[in-house]
């Protein structure tokens, strides 16, 4: 079985500081959320970025000082921008991490409802839009899906040529509007994707671990962070996103999976 390759999703859109002080913000504080998880363990960071006062932002510069800064203390990281951004966001708006050509992006391949009023918008235009940009620019999509029928557009856009194969999926688990997070679904979308593909697992709050542990068993790759979990365990708040990478690593080597570097993580998904 591959190594295991750990995506540390350090801070998301929507948690604050209320929800857990340890969410970072600034520019400062993604850096050392970065470096926790990256010496923990991770060989990804999953970023999107915020402005000082905690709102989440898709503005280039913003992500291009985030990025340099991590890469300053994690040099060979793989930084991997989110263009989900937050609810609301026009694609313009999602878009403009893309342009500092980073390794990889992350592209939704379906519109979701996301409780209340709240729906993540994703045309069929906007996901060849996205994925047509990130072909031009040499930027690997991450292929961010949340139930079945996202998986079913991904293959039909790749047939169209506007992703490219080998395909990367993130099964986004436990979302409100989406699939829920049980064994049966992850062995579902796992026998749903192209031969040849690569998949990660993100069980959203108190399926993070039971999620991860699946994946790990199932020769797939692990997504953790703030953006998907605040806990260690239950009604304990995580001090960092390092402890919660950690936590994967101590279950990896129980079951047996050593822990991909940032360059074997690059092999592995054909950066």
């Amino acid at each position: 079985m591959e190594k295991l390759i750990i995506t540390a999703a350090i801070s998301g859109a929507e948690v604050t500081k209320e929800h857990n002080p340890n969410v970072p913000y600034t520019v400062d504080e993604i850096v050392r959320e970065a470096k926790s998880a990256y010496d923990a363990g991770a060989s990804i960071i999953h970023l999107h970025v915020r402005n000082d006062d905690g709102k989440p932002t898709q503005d280039r510069e913003r992500y291009r000082q985030c990025i340099d800064a991590i890469k300053k203390q994690c040099k060979d990281v793989i930084v991997q921008p989110s263009t989900g951004g937050a609810v609301g966001m026009s694609s313009e708006e999602r878009l403009q991490p893309v342009d500092l050509k980073p390794e990889m992006a992350t592209l939704d391949c379906g519109t979701c409802n996301f409780g209340g009023d709240e729906i993540f918008i994703n045309t069929e235009n906007m996901i060849k839009e996205f994925g047509q940009k990130m072909i031009d620019l040499g930027v690997k999509p991450e292929v961010e899906v949340f139930d079945k029928g996202m998986v079913d557009t991904a293959i039909r856009m790749n047939k169209k040529g506007f992703i490219k194969s080998p395909m990367h999926f993130d099964f986004v688990l436990g979302v409100n509007g989406g699939m829920s997070a049980t064994p049966r679904d992850v062995v579902y979308m796992v026998e749903s994707i192209p031969t040849g593909s690569t998949f990660t697992v993100a069980g959203i709050g108190r399926h993070q671990f039971p999620m991860a542990t699946l994946a790990i068993l199932m020769g797939g790759h692990v997504r953790v962070g703030f953006e998907d979990n605040l806990n260690i365990e239950k009604g304990v708040l995580a001090k960092s996103n390092g402890e919660l990478v950690e936590k994967v690593v101590r279950i990896a080597k129980e079951l047996g999976r050593e822990i991909a570097t940032p360059e074997e993580a690059r092999k592995i998904l054909n950066l």
